[in-house]
């Protein structure tokens, strides 16, 4: 077995990563058109880091790890790292603790720092199974030569990343410089296995001398990195005596090799030089190198080197007497490089089976959902031109009195066909008191939305407010983030919600409006056939008109049966634009795959153009034609009113009664889309509480490691001040000379015992708490408290707001659906289902495949 180093592991601890796993996969990709059950995987990826961490000495420990850091990596591709708030807690793996209890510690909500964290015990692990390699047999010679290049290309890597996953100050081992000098002693232990493969195999002694020679600069280098200042602390007190003798035994073996080539071309003279250091390193290495195969391979080396140079003295002395130059001026070996930090895999365990397979990268995530916000706008856009232009139509007829100037010419006493039918349809439809009632839904409705807003920014401000009383309280010692970077983008998606709902008010008195303005009418025709008659005046008696007045009402009435063909043929066409689909899932997923990136808005303008083209077509085909039709309305209706004589009281109520009907139709469909756009909403806000609840859960659990770390600090650094001298030893001039001139027989007072330390987690003394002003921080349980009174809370809804969606789309006001993006602060923010996602953060690609064990 090689006597290799290797490095601790990193200790975790429990955490519950199902429900806030489960709560950003909800409110990120379940949407309308893909609402899928990822409880499974959840479970399973929690199966697998008890595993990681719980399991790491068993015999398939590096396939467990391996498995869940790859599972990690995918899921970082799919959802932003620092969306996941969980309180991932992990100890520094050289800090061996104190007497006090503890460790020093790290809590950070970030996926990416799981990660780093993850693949640091990946390298240990890699180093641990290397160094249990024996030295005899080609396959473990080559697997422990491949685990320490990984392990050297894993702690380059972390080298480079760590600040940007962690975005604070690491725990030492995962310090910058920590992970240079781990890299160089891995890279260093895998040229020494190497080394010691060629010495097996027996290969060319310039080629050892070579691979020796690499090996000790690579110490030499490993050496200049652990013993820096701030780092010399951190090792195991063996490590850098440990270092220091390997890189003297291979000086004295890269010697020793060349010695052999000297002797090849009879420079006898180089040769005893090199022989006399390979005799001095090897022997006074040998006899502290330990137990193992690669210790006896150093043993008798010096045993033959010490043999060679006698001979090669005696030879030089009897035959060649050369002159043996100085160790120092001997030309420096050359060196052959062949352990190379391997760069990551793609996927360290094979086969590798993803659990979020039916996820997509969040790259492409992001582009489906900025096309299908394309797509509504363009659909929407389309819907809003014919239903304004129904609306137009309608105000048009109802200031005309038609179709009810047509009727009005039937029996005296006698409804028209057409009111009766009309009367009949608001009848079944529940009359005023169903409209009365989804009326009456919408204040609680909104109400539930608002609090449950308010509960969100509750949580929020609280934990502000607890942050900045510890900040001021230990100042700069209270070393996490702010809450105020932290929470901006929650803060700005609030901001968003807000003014949804700002919106969403406007239009429910705009309904609220209109319902006032036709509610007498709406009551007349929920009511029975004898209460309308009773409302509808009786026609004047009039003299018959000219003949000319029944071709007017048959002009009319064509006319009319042409209004309602084109309001069919709208209603077909928006019915065709809702049901407009473009699947463009994999020709994102293609590009980007070949270009590593999506360009959204260019695939998505000529996708949606062309399915969208025959259909906008027939929207302006329809416009056209009304305008043309309303002009002939008009010009029919002059004509009709002049051989009249003018409207009656009569055509005036039928009129109000068919704009009612009209308006009754419009409110029943607003109030519907009313009551879904709340209930939507509310989804979306109990999906972004539960978040907010996540995030303010990981911020208590990291403010209480830290306090814990600060109070054990407190407790390893505190020490009573010394006592007071007595006052017949103080000195009235001389002071400090005095007392240092003072005689060793005068024997002081010792001071009192300091009190015991406190027990390891222990809270501290009362008195001491009261001391440090410290304020308490508010118990924020995980659960949300839901703010709809006690017993009856609002349950999260599983179906999130579909991709289509356009509230009131009938009313003449604008719907604001926020669509500036959010500046990213350092933090990443959180992404949101919808036309109210702001733009997402896809990670950088993981690095490519490692490569083999290099050739001989």
């Amino acid at each position: 077995m090689a006597d290799l180093l290797v490095v601790p592991l990193k200790k975790s601890s429990d955490v519950d990563i199902v429900k806030p796993l489960k709560n950003l996969i909800q409110s990120t990709y379940n949407t309308g058109d893909n609402n899928e059950d990822y409880s499974d995987a959840i479970e399973e990826l929690a199966r697998l880091r008890a595993n990681a961490i719980w399991k790491i000495f068993e015999k398939s420990s590096l396939e467990v790890i391996y498995s869940y850091y790859d599972q990690l990596t995918s899921l970082a591709t799919k959802v932003p790292p620092q969306e996941l708030q969980i309180p991932f807690k992990w100890k520094d793996a050289f800090d061996k603790g104190s007497i006090f209890g503890g460790r020093m510690s790290l809590t950070v909500a970030s996926l990416a720092y799981e990660r780093v964290c993850v693949l640091f015990n990946v390298a240990a692990l890699q180093s641990t199974l290397a160094a249990q390699q024996p030295l005899d047999t080609e396959d473990s010679l080559k697997l422990a030569a491949k685990l320490l290049q990984q392990a050297a290309g894993i702690f380059s890597y972390l080298k480079g990343n760590v600040l940007t996953a962690v975005h604070q100050e690491p725990t030492p081992d995962l310090s910058p410089d920590a992970l240079h000098a781990l890299a160089q002693l891995m890279l260093a232990q895998a040229q020494e296995v190497i080394a010691y493969k060629c010495i097996r195999d027996e290969m060319k002694e310039s080629m050892v001398s070579k691979v020796c020679a690499q090996c000790e600069e690579l110490y030499a280098e490993a050496q200049r990195a652990l013993q820096r200042d701030h780092l010399r602390a951190l090792w195991d007190r063996d490590w850098i005596p440990h270092v220091q003798a390997k890189q003297a035994i291979f000086r004295g073996l890269s010697q020793y090799y060349q010695s052999a080539v000297c002797r090849a071309r009879q420079a006898v003279g180089e040769e005893i030089a090199r022989l006399q250091i390979a005799a001095e390193l090897l022997q006074g290495a040998g006899a502290g190198a330990g137990s193992g195969a690669g210790a006896e391979v150093v043993r008798e080396a010096g045993v033959r080197a010490a043999r060679q140079l006698a001979a090669a003295r005696r030879d030089n002395d009897f035959i060649y007497h050369e002159r043996v130059p100085e160790p120092r001026s001997l030309e420096a070996v050359q060196r052959a490089p062949i352990a190379k930090p391997l760069p990551l895999p793609d996927h360290f365990s094979q086969p590798f089976k993803d659990l979020f397979a039916r996820l997509v990268p969040l790259a492409v995530h992001q582009a489906l959902q900025a096309s299908s916000a394309r797509r509504a706008d363009l659909v929407n856009a389309e819907i809003g031109k014919l239903r304004e232009a129904t609306q137009l139509l309608n105000s048009i007829l109802a200031s005309l009195n038609l179709p009810a100037c047509l009727e009005g010419a039937g029996a005296a006493g006698a409804l028209p066909d057409s009111i009766r039918e009309k009367a009949a349809a608001v009848r079944a439809a529940g009359g005023l008191p169903a409209l009365q009632a989804l009326m009456a839904d919408l204040p609680d409705l909104l109400q539930r939305n608002k609090d449950i807003l308010d509960e969100a920014e509750r949580m929020l401000r609280e934990e502000r407010e607890a942050d900045e009383a510890l900040r001021a309280q230990f100042g700069a010692r209270w070393t996490r983030s702010e809450s105020g970077a932290l929470t901006e983008a929650f803060r700005a998606n609030a901001a968003k919600y807000a003014q949804i709902i700002d919106n969403a008010v406007r239009a429910d008195a705009i309904v609220q409006q209109k319902f006032l303005q036709h509610k007498e009418s709406i009551a007349l025709l929920s009511g029975s056939e004898g209460e309308l008659r009773a409302g509808v005046p009786e026609a004047p008696d009039a003299p018959a008109g000219p003949a000319s007045d029944a071709d007017h009402l048959r002009q009319l009435r064509a006319l009319m049966d042409t209004v309602e063909t084109l309001k069919a043929e709208r209603d077909s066409i928006e019915a065709a634009l809702k049901e407009v689909h473009v699947e463009l899932r994999e020709e994102f997923l293609r590009a980007l795959a070949e270009e590593g990136a999506v360009d959204e808005p260019a695939r998505s303008a000529a996708a949606l153009g062309a399915a969208l083209a025959p259909l906008q077509r027939r929207v302006a085909d329809t416009l056209r034609r009304q305008e043309d039709l309303v002009a002939d309305i008009q010009r029919a209706h002059s004509a009709l009113m002049e051989t009249r004589g003018g409207a009656s009281g009569r055509d005036a109520a039928l009129g109000r009664l068919c704009a009612a009907y009209d308006a009754y139709q419009d409110l029943t469909g607003n109030l519907k889309e009313g009551v879904k756009f709340y209930n939507d909403l509310t989804q979306l806000l109990v999906a972004f509480q539960n978040k907010v609840s996540d995030f303010c859960f990981a911020r208590k659990t990291e403010k209480e490691e830290l306090l814990k770390d600060l109070t054990q600090e407190a407790a390893r650094g505190s020490q009573r001040p010394a006592p007071a001298p007595p006052s017949h030893h103080a000195q009235p001039a001389q002071g400090a000379q005095a007392a240092v001139n003072e005689p060793a027989a005068v024997k002081k007072e010792a001071p009192p015992r300091p009190p015991p330390p406190a027990a390891p987690g222990a809270p501290p003394a009362p008195a001491a708490s009261a001391a440090s002003g410290a304020l308490p921080y508010p118990t924020q349980p995980q659960g949300m408290p839901l703010p709809y009174g006690p017993g009856a809370p609002y349950p999260l809804y599983a179906a999130p707001l579909p991709t289509l969606y356009n509230p009131y789309a009938t009313l003449p006001y604008p719907h604001h659906a926020p669509r500036a993006p959010v500046p990213a602060p350092a933090y990443q923010p959180y992404q949101y289902p919808q036309q109210y996602a702001p733009p997402g953060y896809p990670q950088a690609p993981p690095a490519p495949g490692y490569n083999p064990f290099p050739p001989q």
